[in-house]
């Protein structure tokens, strides 16, 4: 069987792991030759291919970012765009079609699916907010860096009597922002799923300089927003793409704390650094379980699936019951964050 392979949207470390686990496992198990796509679903479109075998493989388990390239392109969103990947898959003789990505990728996935592509995906975001699976590929090294970063800026805060905002990424959930908080011991953190009314979290730093300490550290995801009706108004600008503009955020809640409280403050964008450099063990496990997964449920003739870790086992869910629906931080964690501030 010819099996076409693609990573698609933002890169995460572990997709590599991901691509390895499916090219050894196809090969190796199914005597399958797997056809990579660069440049995610542009690169079907476009008929951008190569055979991926092993010489391809050697040595990328601990490399960041993804061997196969990727873009932000959907082609159920462009004109011609399913007829092109169509075209591309007969021409190539191809089979079926493994796509790795976030919920964009996966959403498009949905659709080739639909035009009768036989279809497994693979869940991948820093952001850990696609629904049906308990953990995404990329989620545990991008908690790991901003963590450490979150470590780094305490030092400097305690030293200089500062308040330290940290934005890390997280349009839709605030997963990174939660984790990276509760396991660096953040004083607050602010995540689309609760807006934040900006008087409470001055009176709150306020009362935490009085009594105890000369200093505090805010972490604050990119889509954090003030609640409706609050002394802070807001609306986020966005870029070309429709994605929210980094640090905007974070500087706006800067001016507000410094203009109430008089306290010194400066940001920290983490941005593109939680998404590069080596994988985690987790990452890299998981990613060569949900690859395994993945080429595994395409030799049995599954199709319209995603892999997805449901605690310990992985298992495989429809398309269809994920496609537009974005996974949450529960509000146990959220109580927890605030909890231990």
């Amino acid at each position: 069987m010819r099996v076409g392979l693609l990573t698609g949207g933002g890169d995460v470390p572990g997709l590599n792991a991901a691509i390895r686990a499916v090219v050894k496992q196809g090969e190796g198990e199914y005597g399958h030759s797997i056809i990579g796509f660069r440049n995610g679903w542009r690169g079907v479109v476009d008929g951008d291919v190569f055979p991926l075998g092993r010489q391809h493989i050697r040595n990328v388990l601990t490399q960041g970012g993804t061997l196969l390239g990727t873009a932000r392109f959907h082609p159920h969103s462009s004109d011609g765009g399913i007829d092109g990947v169509l075209a591309t898959l007969e021409a190539e003789r191809i089979e079926a079609l493994i796509c790795i990505g976030g919920d964009g990728t996966l959403h498009a996935a949905s659709k080739v699916a639909e035009a009768g592509v036989r279809i497994v995906a693979i869940p991948k975001t820093i952001d850990n907010d696609v629904w049906g699976t308990d953990r995404s590929i990329g989620f545990d090294t991008a908690v790991g860096i901003a963590t450490e970063a979150l470590d780094r800026v305490h030092t400097t805060a305690e030293s200089h009597n500062r308040v330290m905002i940290v934005e890390v990424m997280g349009r839709h959930a605030g997963w990174i922002a939660v984790t990276s908080a509760i396991a660096s011991g953040a004083e607050l953190v602010l995540t689309p799923e609760e807006p934040f009314d900006i008087e409470k979290v001055v009176k709150f730093l306020k009362h935490r300089h009085r009594a105890h300490a000369s200093f505090s550290i805010v972490v604050v995801a990119e889509g954090a927003v003030p609640l409706q009706g609050s002394a802070m108004s807001y609306e986020a600008p966005v870029g070309k793409f429709g994605e929210i503009v980094a640090g905007a955020i974070s500087e706006r809640i800067k001016v507000e704390i410094e203009e109430r409280t008089g306290f010194d403050t400066r940001v920290t964008v983490l941005g593109h650094v939680q998404r590069g450099g080596i994988p985690t063990h987790t990452d890299r496990i998981l990613g060569s379980r949900f690859g395994t997964a993945a080429i595994d449920a395409i030799s049995r003739g599954e199709t319209g699936v995603m892999t997805a870790l449901r605690g310990e086992d992985v298992v495989l869910v429809p398309l269809e019951e994920i496609a537009g629906k974005v996974k949450q931080v529960p509000a146990e964690l959220l109580q927890v964050a605030r909890a231990l501030a």
